[in-house]
């Protein structure tokens, strides 16, 4: 799913809000995130997972092409790590189209009267 189809999904589920506000609504979202993570606060949404940065160190590494060692300097990466209500509602089997109902009262014999 990318950013345009999450607000066009918010927009067709709460029809009083316009496309404007929700992209504006989504991207302060985002940008705040963002921010957070750039202090090095953690940001925890309970029931989906929690965001937070790691540290990479400096390493020696090598070019593929030429084989040459390049050092690759230290650098912070985002991690995320999913919550316990996530993986539990993801696992779950998926809901099936609804079958047709059979029509009651049909007169097939099997009511008692």
């Amino acid at each position: 799913m990318t950013k345009s189809e999450l607000i066009e999904k918010i927009v067709t589920k709460f029809a009083q809000v316009s496309g404007k506000d929700t992209e504006i609504i989504v991207n302060t979202i985002f940008d705040t995130m963002i921010e957070a993570l750039k202090k090095g606060e953690r940001i925890e949404i309970r029931g989906f997972g929690s965001f937070h940065i790691r540290t990479r160190k400096a390493r020696e590494g090598r070019n593929p092409k030429s084989g040459q060692a390049v050092h690759v300097p230290e650098k912070r990466v985002p991690f995320f790590k999913v919550g316990r209500g996530l993986k539990e509602r993801i696992n779950l089997p998926p809901i099936p189209a609804e079958a047709p109902r059979e029509p009651t009262g049909s007169g097939s014999g099997t009511e008692q009267t």
